[in-house]
């Protein structure tokens, strides 16, 4: 078990994704995405959501991402932050998305 205290440790909060590029050097099928986390500001991630995601249709989509862990090298890429998402039956990443459009950078709590 985790305190509360633990729990607030974890920055989570909304962005939009703005750019998603194919990450062909990446050793797991992976795209790059940009996104904009509001007052906080724009930031990379690496995601592995090939399986289940277009990226021509990832544009625009609001996701739930944790913003304060230290930054990752995967290959040549720098990821900033840590999207969130379920693994499923056949262990494919489905997304975490507000329901609603809320404002980027609304933190989760």
């Amino acid at each position: 078990m985790i305190s509360w205290s633990d729990f607030e440790k974890v920055d989570i909060r909304v962005g939009t994704i703005l750019e998603v590029h194919d990450f062909p050097t990446a050793r797991k099928p992976s795209f790059q995405l940009t996104i904009d986390f509001g007052e906080l500001g724009i930031k990379k991630s690496s995601a592995q959501i090939t399986a289940l995601y277009e990226k021509e249709k990832l544009a625009g989509k609001q996701v739930i991402a944790v913003v304060n862990f230290p930054v990752k090298q995967i290959a040549n890429f720098f990821s900033e932050c840590l999207v969130l998402g379920v693994y499923n039956e056949n262990n494919d990443v489905v997304l975490l998305q507000p329901s609603l459009q809320v404002k980027n950078g609304c933190k989760i709590g």
